[in-house]
C-alpha cells in the first residue's frame, strides 16, 4: 500500500470508481499507556568457598514514558486515526549478581506543530505544541521495584523479599490541530480563495463554480523571492451563524487563530446577488463574535473578481461605504494585481508580532511531569514509610525466629526471683 503524502496534511483514499478522495484529519483521540517498571529480584550468593554469601538481587527497570514532539513534516492527525492505544516499553525485572534491569523504551509520538492536546476526561489544556521541536512529557513510565540487595540491614541480613514494579501512568488524549500560517485567506463561499491560493503558490485546491467547494483547510507557499516566503491558509467559507456553529464554522475558525494577517476577499460580482458590503459586514461580525482577539487581526481587503462586468463600479461602492479603508483591486482568474498584494502582505507580516498559541486562553494544567522524581522530602518520607513496611512483612513471615521459648520465659522468671 502506497504511504499517505504527509506533506500535503490529507489521507489519499482511493474508491472503487477509481477516484481519489482526500480527508483533512485536524481532530482525534488516543489513550496513552507508560510502561511498568520491572519487578525486583530475589536471589542469593552462590559461589564456592562462601557458605554465607548474602543477598544480591537487582533492582527492576523503569518503565518507559511517553512524549509529543512538534515534528517537521507531519501536518496532520491521520496516524492517530486507525491506532487508538499507544504503549510504551515495559521495565525488565531485576537479576541477581547485583543486575539492574534495563529501562523500557520511550514512546515519543510525531505530532504537526500547532497541536493543542486536552485531557479527555477532564476537557483541560495539557499542553500547546508550538513550536517546532518542542517535546512533552504526557505519562511517565512506572519506577521499577527494588531488589533484595536493598533491604539488607544489620538486623536483616537475608531478606527473601523485593519490591513489585510500579504501573505507568496512562492517560485518554484528545488533539486539536490548529494550522500555523502566516496569512489566513477568509471570505464567503465562491468567493475565489482557491483560485487565488493556487495562482499565488504550488498548491492545488480543488475549484468549481459552486459554493462550498473548498470542505478542508489548504496550505500553500507562497515565494516572493529565494529568500520571502509566505505560507497561506485557505479556510472554507464562511457563512452568517458560523461562529455559533453553522456550515463548516466552528470547524475550521480555529485554524485562523494562528495566522498572523488575513486577507478578506470579497466578490464584486456574487452569483446570489448579494452586496459586497453586507458580506463583508456579516464576516466581521462573526470574527467578532467568535474571538475578539481574531477580529483584532490586521487585515487587507481584497475585491476580487474584477475581470467581470460591473465590477469597478461596485468596488467604488465598496469604498465609499468604507472609506480609509484599503481596499485591493484583483482578479485571481486572471493575476491582475497578485504582486502588489503579495508585497503588502510581506510589509505587514514584517511589522506584525507571531501570533499567539490561541485566541482564548482555556483553563490550563501543569503537566508536572519533567522532573524525574518528587521533592527529595517526600521521597525520603515514602522509601521510609515502604522499609518500615517491609520490616514488618519480614518479621511476620519470619516471626518463628523472635517467638520466646519455654526456657526463655524460665530463665526470666529465676532471674526475677534471685533479684
Amino acid at each position: 500500500m502506497k504511504r499517505p503524502d504527509f506533506r500535503s496534511g490529507l489521507k489519499k483514499v482511493p474508491t472503487g470508481s477509481g477516484l481519489v478522495l482526500t480527508m483533512f484529519i485536524d481532530e482525534a483521540e488516543i489513550e496513552v499507556f507508560a510502561g511498568k517498571g520491572g519487578n525486583g529480584c530475589v536471589s542469593m550468593r552462590r559461589e564456592k568457598y562462601i557458605p554465607l554469601g548474602g543477598p544480591d538481587g537487582g533492582d527492576g527497570g523503569r518503565g518507559g514514558s511517553v512524549y509529543l514532539e512538534a515534528t517537521e513534516g507531519v501536518e496532520t492527525l491521520l496516524d492517530m486515526v486507525g491506532r487508538h492505544h499507544w504503549r510504551a516499553g515495559e521495565g525488565e525485572p531485576g537479576q541477581g549478581k547485583k543486575k539492574a534491569g534495563s529501562d523500557g523504551k520511550d514512546l515519543v509520538i510525531r505530532m504537526p506543530a500547532g497541536t493543542m492536546v486536552y485531557d479527555a476526561l477532564t476537557g483541560l489544556l495539557l499542553v500547546d505544541l508550538v513550536p517546532l521541536g518542542k517535546r512533552a512529557l504526557v505519562a511517565r513510565g512506572g519506577k521499577g521495584g527494588r531488589g533484595n540487595l536493598q533491604f539488607t540491614s544489620s538486623v536483616r541480613q537475608a531478606p527473601d523479599f523485593a519490591e513489585p514494579g510500579e504501573p505507568g501512568q496512562n492517560r485518554k488524549l484528545k488533539f486539536q490541530l490548529k494550522l500555523i500560517a502566516d496569512v489566513g485567506l477568509i471570505g464567503k463561499p465562491n468567493a475565489g480563495k482557491s483560485t487565488l491560493l493556487s495562482r499565488l503558490s504550488a498548491a492545488r485546491p480543488k475549484i468549481a463554480d459552486y459554493p462550498f467547494t473548498t470542505l478542508k483547510p489548504q496550505l500553500g507557499i507562497a515565494e516572493l523571492d529565494m529568500e520571502r516566503r509566505l505560507v497561506l491558509a485557505d479556510i472554507p467559507g464562511l457563512i452568517e451563524g458560523a461562529s455559533e456553529g453553522a456550515g463548516l464554522g466552528l470547524d475550521f475558525l480555529r485554524h485562523i487563530e494562528r495566522t498572523r494577517v488575513l486577507v478578506h476577499l470579497l466578490d464584486m460580482v456574487p452569483m446570489d446577488e448579494t452586496s459586497p458590503i453586507d458580506s463583508y459586514r456579516a464576516i466581521r461580525a462573526e470574527l467578532s463574535a467568535y474571538s475578539p482577539k481574531l477580529a483584532a487581526k490586521p487585515e487587507i481587503l481584497i475585491a476580487n473578481k474584477m475581470d467581470l462586468t460591473g465590477a469597478p463600479e461596485a468596488l467604488a461602492d465598496l469604498r465609499s461605504a468604507l472609506p480609509g479603508k484599503q481596499i485591493l483591486a484583483v482578479s485571481a482568474a486572471t493575476g491582475t494585481g497578485l504582486r502588489p498584494l503579495l508585497e503588502d502582505l510581506w510589509q505587514l507580516i514584517i511589522a506584525t508580532p507571531a501570533a499567539e498559541a490561541f485566541a482564548e486562553a482555556p483553563p490550563t494544567i501543569a503537566l508536572n511531569l519533567d522532573s524525574p522524581r518528587e521533592s527529595s522530602a517526600k521521597t525520603a518520607e515514602a522509601l521510609l514509610a515502604a522499609e518500615v513496611e517491609a520490616i514488618k512483612a519480614d518479621d511476620v513471615r519470619k516471626g518463628k525466629y523472635y517467638r520466646r521459648t519455654k526456657a526463655d520465659r524460665t530463665r526470666d522468671r529465676n532471674k526475677k526471683r534471685l533479684s
